[in-house]
């Protein structure tokens, strides 16, 4: 029941529309009706400007860490499988949320928070953290594609989790994301093969925007 009760949780937590709720708030428009249509950091980036999409992408981040080390803490569950469970709850939330027919984001902040959490459950997994994150910055600083550099570091992150001899549930979850990532991509992917995916500058929210 404990158990039941915290995957429900998770995946409330992940259906939160981060980036649904800032453009109401902060423009008083549906985010869905620009941009990419996409309801994530990336898109709030485009639409609203790198403060807002910044703020997005942390709190996204931070719906994976809260499902995994919170949700976890406070109902007292410590077996890896829990964590597991409660990671791909939180990011099923996000990308189906039951706030908006069950039409959500692609995942990637959430599924790096998840991975957050776990390093503060389980720390051998803090070298996969560390691959998988470097290798989507080192992709995002040569391309300024998120979708690319997204989609390269979910296929690293379950390569990483192979390569570092982790257990099987965490490389089962490694590979779910993996595919997850790449499956809501399939849009980016038709744009990447025409040549046609908009690129974004620099994160860093002082430096000029081009």
């Amino acid at each position: 029941m404990i158990l039941t009760i915290a995957i429900i949780l998770s995946y409330l937590l992940g259906s939160i529309p981060t980036a649904y709720i800032y453009g109401r708030v902060y423009k008083g428009i549906d985010i869905r009706e620009h941009g990419s249509g996409n309801v994530g950091a990336t898109n709030v980036f485009r639409v609203l400007g790198k403060g807002p999409g910044i703020i997005v992408l942390l709190i996204d981040i931070l719906k994976g860490v809260l499902a995994v080390a919170g949700v976890s803490t406070v109902l007292s569950l410590a077996d890896i499988l829990h964590y597991i469970l409660l990671g791909f709850a939180v990011v099923a939330g996000h990308n189906w949320t039951i706030f908006l027919k069950f039409k959500g984001g692609k995942g990637v902040a959430t599924s790096l928070g998840v991975l957050i959490g776990l390093t503060l459950k389980i720390p051998s997994i803090q070298i996969v953290l560390l691959i998988t994150l470097g290798s989507w910055i080192v992709v995002f600083i040569i391309t300024r594609l998120v979708s690319l550099a997204s989609m390269i570091a979910a296929v690293i992150l379950a390569i990483a989790m192979v390569a570092t001899d982790q257990p099987l549930p965490l490389i089962c979850l490694g590979s779910l994301f993996c595919v997850f990532v790449i499956f809501r991509h399939r849009p980016n992917i038709d744009r990447l093969l025409k040549g046609e995916e908009p690129k974004v500058p620099s994160l860093w929210p002082f430096s000029k925007h081009k």
